[in-house]
């Protein structure tokens, strides 16, 4: 096992480095860029263009960039926003914080949902449940992640004002939890819907599969009960693909969600992605853009590790 980690970590670092090399020349040969705030601007002169983008190294070959870049990100200088002027590790370390907190709320919300109601729907096929679960993610999965947010927002903010419609928290009141925890309401019911609906037919599909096998006809003939052979047999195997849906997902933890934190105002990463985006802030996008391609790596390697667990045929020779 040890041996296998350290083999997929040692490949995946020429393909971290290829990640962030094709997204720091995406990103550079974008239109516009950091000074094109300016261009409108008649006092805007070639000197003060020329002196800018020496500051902010703009005028070096793209090559030369990315290798400056790479150096300093190694040794944990990530450079500064162009923005701002803070260091980006700063700016990651101020939202990351209040992403966790909203993702990670997600996360194990849909967990929650998506094993019980997949497992039953499974067990249950063609029934009204199963026919109502059916029905309700197909439809959640076809609903847009913007029009979900607003249309909560109106419903539970704006017409019943039974919830804030915005923010991690009401602005000059003292940290409550109470009030927190109602702030996080709308937001996650808008990530969770969407995000259950896929958890729980790919957890139906795997388990429709996994009860027809012989060794559940075993389990059942050697006098188990149904819920321990659906819980213990059944359900361990067919939760691979739903390991592998769930890898996908932890590098949502960090990056967050650009709609819904831009819908809702949440100060997290997604809404950092989103305003550098805009501003061109090439520092802040490189740092988001490379931690995330890591963790999707991390995930991918950990669900490996995870299928051993579930699954004692893979050997990871």
């Amino acid at each position: 096992m040890g041996r296998f980690v350290l083999r997929r970590l040692l490949q995946a670092l020429p393909l971290l480095v290829a990640i962030s090399a094709v997204s720091f020349t995406i990103l550079k040969l974008t239109p516009g860029g950091p000074l094109a705030a300016y261009e409108g601007n008649p006092l805007f002169t070639d000197e003060d263009r020329a002196r800018l983008e020496h500051a902010f190294g703009l005028d070096q070959p793209i090559p030369l960039q990315y290798l400056s870049w790479l150096g300093q990100f190694v040794r944990g200088d990530w450079g500064y926003s162009f923005a701002s002027h803070q260091p980006v590790l700063s700016l990651i370390g101020e939202r990351l914080p209040n992403t966790i907190y909203l993702m990670g709320t997600v996360f194990v919300t849909v967990l929650l949902l998506a094993i019980p109601i997949g497992v039953v729907a499974a067990v249950k096929q063609y029934s009204w449940f199963d026919h109502l679960v059916t029905g309700s993610t197909f439809a959640f999965l076809s609903t847009p992640t913007f029009w979900l947010g607003l249309l909560l927002i109106i419903l539970f903010g704006l017409q019943l004002r039974l919830l804030p419609i915005g923010g991690i928290d009401t602005p000059g009141q003292p940290f409550n939890i109470f009030d927190r925890l109602r702030h996080l309401v709308l937001p996650v019911a808008t990530i969770a819907l969407v995000q259950l609906g896929s958890h729980v037919r790919y957890l139906r599909a795997s388990m429709l599969e996994t009860i027809t096998q012989d060794y559940m006809r075993t389990a059942r003939s050697k006098g188990l009960g149904e819920r321990v052979v659906v819980l213990r047999h059944a359900l361990k195997n067919a939760a691979i693909p739903l390991v592998t849906v769930v890898a996908l997902d932890v590098p949502e933890l960090f990056a967050g969600a650009l709609v819904t934190e831009q819908i809702f105002g949440w100060p997290g990463m997604g809404r950092l992605f989103w305003d550098a985006a805009t501003r061109f802030d090439y520092p802040v996008l490189m740092g988001i853009l490379t931690v995330s391609s890591g963790l999707i790596v991390l995930a991918n390697l950990l669900a490996d590790v995870v299928y051993g667990y579930l699954d004692p045929r893979i050997r990871f020779g």
